[in-house]
């Protein structure tokens, strides 16, 4: 496509701390929407290091993918049961988990940027939407012409830094007791009718 300038873009959703996420995105990407779907869906939440993890394994073909929702003629897989896939269908899309990983290590340089610790992100979001498809035709018997589109997508991702959640204190009294449970240990004697 011809240089188009830089237009600042809205995600889908905002990270919820701005300062402590990193973003990336794809548009208009030749790589199969449903495949890169699947793909995405499935490193939905992991931790940023899982996730390459993840995606270089399927490259290496030791884990698979499990289709889902566009899962009509996949096969099944001994792997996908493994990835929590009931119906045992999964395949190894190549092309989508090598754009996925270019978005990972975009995403993970933007946040180097911002000085984020790398070590902590996970992937909060990501989307994958279909783009405009692009034309080509084939040819058929008796001189016929068939459409031949093919099935970008957009892909967008957010890094965001893992809270540390922070404990509530210890008062030391415990979670308060129903009257049945009261009632039961004031017949026991545990407890004086003060409390």
């Amino acid at each position: 496509p011809a240089h188009r300038p830089h237009i600042m873009v809205k995600y889908a959703r905002d990270p919820e701390n701005a300062a402590k996420a990193a973003k990336a995105r794809g548009s208009d990407l030749r790589v199969h929407y449903k495949n890169t779907r699947e793909t995405a869906f499935a490193i939905r939440g992991k931790s940023l290091a899982k996730a390459k993890k993840y995606l270089e394994a399927v490259l290496d073909k030791t884990r698979c993918v499990p289709f889902r929702r566009h899962s009509g003629c996949a096969g099944r897989t001994a792997q996908a049961k493994n990835e929590d896939n009931p119906a045992g269908q999964g395949r190894w899309p190549v092309k989508s988990c090598e754009f996925l990983l270019g978005l990972l290590k975009n995403a993970e340089s933007n946040a180097e940027v911002k000085g984020l610790d790398v070590d902590a992100l996970e992937v909060t979001h990501v989307q994958v939407n279909r783009a405009m498809r692009q034309r080509r035709r084939t040819y058929r018997a008796h001189g016929r012409v068939n459409p031949y589109m093919s099935s970008p997508c957009h892909i967008e991702l957010i890094l965001s830094e893992k809270d540390t959640g922070v404990k509530a204190e210890e008062d030391g009294k415990g979670r308060k007791l129903s009257k049945r449970e009261l009632a039961k240990k004031l017949r026991s004697g545990a407890v004086s009718k003060s409390a």
